[in-house]
């Protein structure tokens, strides 16, 4: 992690996504400095110090999930997203509470592979052009490793080696591009699927063991020079990757910066304390969460992981269960509870005008293909940010994923014709435009069906 990246930047960049939410931002500032402030601390030191698990309490679409996300990116860190409901107690039909931290791992081995790819991306690239050149012109070989050779052996390999400098710089100055070769490429095999025992994972690591037994086959294909490239050099940069290496690192990489966010954690919480019922299946999948949160060695294919400083991130809506209804120890392994706010009407104009990655920008760079220059006026906006504050007061809230449904079904004509229009031309969207597409939905609670 950046030192240079203080909480106070943290929550800078990620205003940049997300609208509001401070306290949350906060929160999750401090507990990726924190990170940074460990590994600084004597070695003695570090092993004591376990990181702070956030929970984050709030309806769906107000950020949770995208606070986590951009933090783990932020931080450059590996990060999975698993709904605690798709999880059931050992013994029943469903995922195995180790498998997040596999799925963890994976990310890590994949993250640190890109890295070292791009590393090595230069050499990949001069070993993938050798390899075409050797298609193009082919070095003679000779049995005699160039002794005694004939003054016509001789002609003929030095013109070759000349022929062969000459193809070389073409290749490498891009001036053959588009010339046809016939080149050799990996069939990608078919995996062996392996399943365990009704529905539960299966030994980790059987399935690669497996696949990596069925030979590869190769076939010919006529490609051009540009496409032997690329081809080539990911087969050459896979071929650079020391994997000893990457899995050292990603292990590293997950266990002291790693990121798993838990959703839907209300869905597994006990709104009744009998002993009888769904509940004790709930509590189940609690405790078999619980040494995994607090601290303790996972198997992978790739080695042993330790989850005590891996950070965990739980959220739920708790509409129809409360935080104290998890079990205690659970309570006690996220002392930061966070909990988020419903968005308003100012939130849904500030989503759509001003965040990076803003639905508006989105749609004006998608059209933007076309030749057409999409406009918003600001009245336009507000009456979108209107429309969607008061469905989800009337129906159920859903948060910012409104605006998704609501865009999708205001420009819906729009998309669908602009391709074949001419292009080069702007379209505004209007206040009165809005009210005409979408207003109706208030007025007709039938319609409702037409946006989620």
């Amino acid at each position: 992690m950046n030192s240079e990246l203080t909480p106070l930047k943290i929550v800078t960049e990620l205003d940049k996504y997300i609208v509001g939410q401070h306290e949350a931002k906060k929160s999750v500032a401090i507990a990726l400095r924190n990170r940074w402030r460990r590994m600084h601390t004597p070695p003695d030191m570090q092993q004591d110090i376990i990181p702070n698990n956030i929970l984050m309490i709030g309806p769906t679409g107000v950020g949770k999930t995208e606070i986590a996300r951009r933090l783990a990116k932020l931080a450059d860190a590996p990060f999975v997203k698993v709904e605690a409901s798709k999880f059931t107690e050992v013994g029943y039909v469903g995922r195995d509470v180790e498998s997040m931290v596999r799925d963890l791992v994976e990310q890590g081995i994949n993250m640190v592979k890109e890295a070292q790819k791009q590393i090595n991306r230069i050499k990949a690239i001069e070993n993938a052009e050798e390899r075409i050149l050797d298609i193009l012109i082919p070095p003679i070989s000779t049995d005699n490793f160039g002794f005694n050779l004939s003054n016509q052996e001789k002609e003929d390999k030095e013109l070759n080696e000349k022929t062969r400098e000459k193809f070389r710089q073409k290749i490498k100055n891009k001036e053959i591009e588009d010339r046809k070769i016939d080149i050799e490429v990996l069939v990608a095999s078919t995996n062996v699927q392996v399943v365990g025992p009704v529905g539960m994972d299966a030994p980790d690591g059987l399935q690669d063991i497996l696949s990596s037994m069925i030979p590869k086959k190769r076939k010919k294909k006529t490609v051009t020079v540009a496409e032997a490239r690329e081809i080539f050099t990911e087969e050459e940069s896979q071929k650079l990757i020391d994997m000893e290496l990457v899995t050292k690192e990603a292990l590293n990489k997950v266990q002291n910066s790693g990121i798993i966010f838990i959703d839907e954690i209300d869905k597994v919480a006990s709104s009744n304390k009998s002993n009888s019922g769904p509940d004790v299946s709930r509590e189940g999948v609690q405790r078999d969460l619980l040494p995994i949160v607090e601290g303790s060695v996972v198997n992978t294919k790739y080695g042993s992981v330790k989850t005590d400083h891996i950070l965990f991130i739980a959220a739920g809506a708790f509409h129809l269960s409360k935080p104290s209804d998890l079990i205690p120890e659970f309570q006690g392994r996220f002392p930061i509870r966070v909990e988020l706010k419903p968005l308003t009407k100012e939130d849904f104009v500030r989503i759509l005008t001003e965040p990076k990655n803003a639905l508006t920008k989105q749609y004006q760079a998608l059209l933007k293909t076309e030749g057409v220059d999409l406009k918003f006026e600001p009245d336009a906006i507000e009456k979108i940010a209107e429309i969607a504050f008061e469905v989800n007061q009337e129906m159920e809230n859903i948060g910012a994923r409104r605006l998704h449904t609501i865009l999708s079904n205001l420009l819906e004509n729009l998309l669908f014709e602009v391709p074949d229009l001419r292009t080069d031309f702007q379209i505004v969207i209007t206040k009165s435009m809005v009210e005409d597409k979408v207003g109706s939905i208030l007025k007709k609670p039938d319609l409702a069906q037409y946006i989620l």
